[in-house]
């Protein structure tokens, strides 16, 4: 199967959140591009999606690289919004990663800290792009705000203080559920939900605390029956 093409819609339906006490942004886009079902296509049929190496990423599934064609698209069809919402340039330069991505790893074979919020990075000029290649029965995304230092987004700054209170609250184990976080518990308060919704996109800092809302099992190992997703790392020179 060939690279599907994409292209931008001429009204998407756009909404940006200020989520927690912090009111950091959060991006939301419907219908930004055309040509998602035949991603899906793609990702069942060409790709191959493949665990990830744990020492390298702790994304609880399997990945494969996105078709350049859609990464070019996107990132075209984002500019705008994401001068407007996040400082990007439109013009600027940009370090752009893509992967299709199925979470399908069991909350029992998953490690703590692939169950808990995390960040991606403390770099404060990266974003995160979720792109919904599923409907709502898959879980959308979660975010957080670390209840012992108070902070739902983690700099370089804040970095040595946020590590020190997480490791020592996991050198004994958390009185939290075994399964993947899905509310508010001892160490985390959830302080926003997006919902997904097939062909919407998110778009968020990197640095904020956030996890998917992901089933304890997968429903499915089928990129059209399972949590499919299309994720892609921004990071923007200011």
């Amino acid at each position: 199967m060939s690279d599907p093409a994409f292209a931008p819609t001429p009204a998407p339906r756009v909404e940006t959140l200020e989520i927690g006490q912090e009111r950091r942004p959060v991006l939301i886009l419907d219908g930004l591009l055309t040509g998602a079902e035949a991603l899906v296509d793609f990702a069942a049929v060409t790709a191959s999606l493949a665990p990830v190496k744990a020492a390298a990423n702790f994304y609880p599934g399997v990945r494969a690289p996105a078709p350049p064609g859609y990464v070019q698209a996107l990132i075209t069809a984002l500019r705008p919004y994401l001068a407007e919402t996040f400082g990007a340039p439109v013009g600027g330069k940009a370090h752009v990663t893509c992967a299709l991505s199925m979470a399908a790893l069991p909350a029992d074979q998953a490690s703590l800290l692939q169950r808990l919020p995390h960040i991606d990075t403390t770099a404060p000029t990266q974003l995160a792009i979720l792109h919904y290649l599923c409907g709502p029965e898959h879980g959308g995304t979660a975010f957080y705000r670390h209840r012992a230092t108070g902070f739902e987004a983690v700099d370089p700054e804040r970095a040595p203080t946020y590590l020190a209170a997480f490791r020592e609250e996991i050198a004994t184990p958390p009185a939290i559920a075994e399964g993947y976080v899905a509310a508010s518990n001892a160490l985390y308060e959830q302080t926003a939900v997006v919902a997904p919704v097939f062909n919407r996109i998110v778009v968020y800092a990197s640095n904020l605390l956030h996890a998917g809302m992901l089933p304890d099992r997968p429903a499915s190992l089928d990129p059209r029956l399972g949590r499919l997703t299309a994720n892609t790392f921004f990071r923007f020179e200011p």
